[in-house]
């Protein structure tokens, strides 16, 4: 999450800075892969992963999202669509619990509304 919040506030040429961002965030091999692996198709999903959540925010506009919601529903919803072995309940209660840890008091019930109306989609 942390990542796509830097690309979405620097731009793609951050991404030769994110493995040393990894590294300096988790020393296991294993979690630095995947949140690299998570990250990038995130961005190279960006499109879709964004059209599900406009479609999923009534009466929001996305342009009016927080960056740190944002970041936090991109990574949601790119798990949701194209991360089978990730169960929905589990992308749910993460998005909900980063949600918690760094954005407002409102955030966590939003986004788990944003990602129901997703995963009904789905």
């Amino acid at each position: 999450m942390q990542a796509l919040y830097q690309l979405d506030m620097q731009g793609p040429d951050v991404f030769e800075l994110l493995g040393q961002f990894f590294a300096e965030a988790d020393t296991d091999d294993f979690v630095q892969k995947l949140a690299s692996d998570w990250t990038r198709g995130t961005w190279e999903n960006l499109k879709q992963c964004d059209e599900l959540i406009i479609a999923s925010t009534i009466k929001w506009q996305f342009t009016r999202l927080s960056p740190v919601d944002k970041s936090i529903l991109r990574l949601a919803v790119y798990q949701l669509k194209f991360c089978p072995d990730v169960p929905p309940k589990v992308v749910l209660n993460e998005a909900i619990e980063l949600a918690k840890k760094f954005s407002t008091d409102k955030s966590p019930s939003f986004v788990n509304g944003v990602l129901d109306a997703v995963f009904k989609k789905l």
